[in-house]
């Protein structure tokens, strides 16, 4: 499977489970611990942690691999190896605005060539 197709499976089953504003960053091209980095908001806490229960129960029948996680009521970071998944409720999700950090590190290499 190739690393698009791990993509869309993970952002077609957030979506299924009521996650929104599904964001994918690709990093291929820039020096980062992974190649996709997803961002989805959860509903609360609890649909936090129920948004990656169900990722691993899914996925990893499906032979995805989880190397490790961060995990609170807030925010789970999910390492897949070249995949990143954060979940995160709508507050943490703006006060960290991770979406501008790694635009500016693409940013960053796409001034570099």
């Amino acid at each position: 499977m190739t690393l698009q197709e791990r993509v869309d499976r993970i952002v077609h089953l957030l979506d299924s489970k009521k996650a929104e504003e599904i964001e994918v960053f690709d990093l291929g091209n820039v020096d980062y611990i992974a190649k996709q980095v997803i961002i989805a908001n959860s509903l609360g806490g609890k649909h936090t942690q129920a948004l990656f229960d169900n990722m691993k129960e899914e996925l990893k029948p499906l032979g995805e691999s989880f190397y490790g996680s961060d995990e609170s009521d807030e925010w789970i970071v999910a390492d897949l190896g070249e995949i990143i998944v954060h979940l995160m409720t709508p507050n943490y999700r703006q006060r960290y605005s991770l979406e501008e950090f790694l635009e500016e590190l693409r940013a960053a290499k796409n001034s570099q060539k």
